[in-house]
């Protein structure tokens, strides 16, 4: 009896079938040749990129919205240099990515890891799974495990190297073994059910915080029950904005909200880490007497950064939604005492909006963007102090609407998350039958500058992207730091340039935006455009030195010194 044989690559393309991948991301290179080829013939879209981190953040935007694992393909050597920055983002993130790496042949006389010979030695510490297929006939097996570590438990990179001559070899067109099913999510214990449903329900100001963990688990309508049974605000972080529509009255978002934190008398966490934006749950950004409650799937998330008085080890949803059953009707509360800690801070944010034709506040930019917000569109930030201002404006009225360069930080790397997320807004019409969801990405001029050539991706892929850059001509928060420590700056300046012409060079729509009375307008035009298109909106130099004086406009924290009012000692800044 005859085995049929097929190349490599198309064992690959079979598996990314079996996987129903519609949409890989990669920068185009011999490493992948045989495998290209086959995912053209199977229909796959295949996003080309212009650099390797492009390409990894681009299928992690892809993951967020899609909530599936995205694919990225990159070439060994320098690729993978190039691309330790999307890796790193997609790890700290939680975001399922599998990034293939074809790596150059056994045969290579050339060792680029000093002491040994494993391409893969320079990303194995930072990526959740990293192997190297061990031959022709075994890589769509490994490719299949990738997606499944990717995917399962706490999601993260997996990492899998082919060798370039594994593409052509002949193997037996006989699929790989199938994994073992995912397990079915955990489901919470009793005991710290009950006692979590006791403590809110004595509670006199319980917060909800909801991070990535509770979007992956679809808690979203738990939560929004949970929220409504005690009256408690739930504070959006991250991939968690948006779970309870942020209406101000029981939805906010963590980094405009947060001044009411240390009010709360209990604290339940629900699919997120306490981490450095949340100053580990410690004083002063909480209360040192608040009672702490944390659902997660994984038990070592517990007592990171302090003592959970309650963990609970479970599935967002599964947690919640077993709260809810165990508060019954519940003890409804007014949730006012949240919009109350928050009035100086909103009230400082509307004197500080400039209105006119002078220098446009780039608060002026972002109310007016809201003013536009398309109720399915998805956010994406980046950059400092634009992101400041529009954490201090943004209201997001659904879940799975927004993404940013956090946690990991890196400057940049939202150009192409926006990239991925609108390939992924795409794919997800195209099998409901729905328009496509707009991405918005806003960013600054510095951000800006570090990936821009991946609009000519968009353009190639013929995405609709909006681009909104706030241009103050410089790295502006490094740039006011100086000047409160010194009375001047050093090697800060990028001046006021032409950005929206990169978007005319790759033949993508743009415009500059000088006068405030002009923004509206141009939103709209943005917005209406079938292409990406760049608003290159210039904006007060000036106007970030408030985030260095006052820390009442502060949404971005980085250290607690004094309070939110500046009367103490506690800071958001």
């Amino acid at each position: 009896m005859s085995i049929d044989m097929i190349s490599g690559g198309e064992a690959m393309a079979a598996e990314c079938a079996r996987q129903a991948v519609r949409t890989v991301f990669a920068l185009s290179g011999a490493a992948h040749a045989q495998l290209l080829q086959a995912l053209a013939k199977n229909g796959v879209r295949v996003v080309s990129t212009r650099h390797e981190t492009g390409t990894v953040c681009a299928a992690d935007g892809y993951a967020r919205i899609a909530r599936k694992p995205g694919l990225a393909l990159i070439k060994e050597e320098q690729g993978l240099a190039n691309a330790v920055t999307g890796i790193l983002t997609a790890q700290k993130a939680g975001t399922p990515v599998v990034i293939l790496v074809g790596c150059r042949p056994a045969s290579a006389t050339e060792v680029h890891h000093e002491g040994e010979d494993d391409p893969l030695a320079m990303v194995r510490p930072m990526a959740k799974w990293v192997h190297m297929a061990p031959n022709p006939e075994r890589m769509a097996a490994f490719l299949a495990e990738a997606f499944h570590q990717a995917s399962t438990g706490r999601p993260g990179v997996a990492i899998l190297g082919i060798r370039q001559e594994f593409g052509r070899a002949m193997v037996s067109a006989a699929a790989p073994h199938p994994m073992s099913a995912p397990a079915s999510p955990p489901a919470p214990e009793a005991t710290a059910i009950a006692a979590a449903a006791a403590a809110l329900c004595h509670a006199q100001r319980p917060m909800i915080l909801a991070g990535g963990g509770a979007y992956r688990a679809d808690a979203g309508p738990a939560l929004r029950r949970l929220a409504a049974r005690l009256g408690a605000p739930v504070l959006g972080h991250a991939q968690g904005r948006g779970l309870v529509p942020e209406d101000d009255m029981l939805g906010f978002g963590w980094p405009l909200a947060q001044v009411a934190a240390r009010e709360a008398d209990v604290v339940l966490c629900v699919g997120m880490r306490l981490g450095q934006r949340f100053n580990h749950g410690l004083a002063p950004r909480f209360s040192p007497d608040a009672l702490f409650i944390q659902i997660d799937t994984v038990a070592e998330e517990f007592g990171r950064g302090r003592p959970i008085d309650i963990p609970i080890v479970a599935d967002a949803r599964l947690g919640t939604e077993a709260l809810c059953e165990a508060l019954g009707d519940g003890k409804p509360r007014d949730a006012g005492w949240v919009r109350h800690a928050m009035a100086a801070r909103l009230a400082r944010l509307a004197e500080l909006e400039a209105e006119g034709n002078g220098p446009i506040h780039p608060l002026t930019l972002c109310r007016r963007l809201m003013d536009r917000w398309p109720e399915d569109a998805i956010y994406v930030g980046d950059g400092a102090d634009i992101q400041n201002w529009m954490l201090g404006t943004l209201r997001l009225p659904r879940g799975g609407a927004f993404i940013d360069h956090y946690p990991f930080g890196s400057m940049g790397v939202g150009t192409p998350l926006a990239l991925g997320a609108s390939a992924a807004a795409r794919e997800v019409a195209e099998l409901t039958d729905a328009p496509p969801r707009p991405v918005i990405l806003v960013t600054g001029d510095g951000s800006f500058g570090f990936y821009c050539a991946e609009l000519n991706s968009a353009k190639l892929a013929d995405l609709q992207l909006a681009v909104v850059v706030s241009n103050d001509g410089a790295w502006g928060t490094e740039k006011h730091g100086h000047i409160k420590l010194f009375n001047d700056s050093y090697n800060c300046e990028l001046g006021q340039a032409d950005y929206h012409l990169i978007a005319h060079a790759f033949d993508c729509g743009g415009e500059r935006v000088d006068e405030s009375g002009d923004i509206a307008g141009a939103i709209d035009r943005m917005l209406a455009a079938k292409l990406p298109y760049v608003l290159n909106v210039l904006t007060d130099p000036m106007a970030g030195a408030a985030r260095k004086t006052d820390p009442r406009v502060v949404t971005v924290a980085f250290e607690d010194i004094v309070q939110p009012d500046g009367s103490s000692s506690s800071a958001v800044l």
